[in-house]
């Protein structure tokens, strides 16, 4: 799966079919739950957008569609946050900030490799990269509701780095960004001498000072056919 933080549809990879494209799905919470998707597999790529796509269901023969305590996250597009503003509530609007993604088929096996650095990782040997992304971990909402992605996994790897990477949806019919709402990366360690100690109690500042010094960077790789 392929998501494109935009609002268009991504291409796949050479070499590869697109089977479906969709709405980019991150996880579900329901009755203070949570229930993470893996960005790299197909189930994080719902074909149609719902601000609420599941229902409760009781033992006594009843479901209930939309409970206000009901919630869904959705990979975001590059849109500036406003965190005074009232919710959204217009389909139309809200679609706008919803990243799109595509299911695509192939026959190689796929991995993500995290460097721990600025700079994206070269791939293993008889693998070849697919893109190049930016290391992502897991996200955690108000309580604690969350969810992360396998580090294996070509989700955990995101080709563009957003703040805030996702947006909010309640069972009352509404989406926004809240402040509440956290992102986890990879963070860098480039001083090898000192794994895990390089860069702790740091404050990072802007964009740029994200981007050059803290947030690590990521390649999914293909494994090459071969050749018969």
């Amino acid at each position: 799966v392929r998501h494109s933080q935009t609002g268009s549809a991504p291409d796949c990879p050479a070499d590869y079919e697109s089977l479906w494209s969709g709405y980019s799905l991150v996880f579900f919470e329901g009755n203070g739950y949570g229930l993470s998707q893996d960005l790299g597999s197909a189930g994080s790529c719902l074909e149609e957008f719902q601000l609420m796509p599941f229902m409760q269901c009781s033992s006594s023969d009843g479901c209930r569609h939309g409970v206000r305590t009901d919630k869904s996250f959705w990979l975001a597009v590059d849109a500036e946050a406003d965190y005074t503003v009232k919710p959204m509530t217009s389909i139309d609007e809200i679609e706008q900030h919803i990243s799109r993604c595509t299911v695509c088929l192939g026959t190689q096996y796929i991995l993500a490799r995290h460097s721990f650095t600025d700079v994206a990782p070269e791939c293993p040997e008889d693998f070849s990269p697919l893109w190049q992304g930016y290391s992502y971990v897991m996200v955690t909402s108000s309580g604690v509701s969350g969810g992360g992605q396998d580090l294996a996994s070509s989700g955990s790897c995101l080709e563009n780095f957003y703040l805030p990477t996702f947006i909010e949806c309640l069972g009352r019919g509404t989406c926004a960004y809240y402040i509440n709402n956290l992102d986890y990366w990879l963070a860098q360690n480039p001083d090898m001498t000192q794994p895990g100690m390089w860069g702790m109690g740091n404050v990072y500042s802007g964009l740029d000072e994200i981007l050059d010094q803290g947030v690590a960077r990521c390649t999914v790789c293909a494994r090459n056919t071969l050749d018969l």
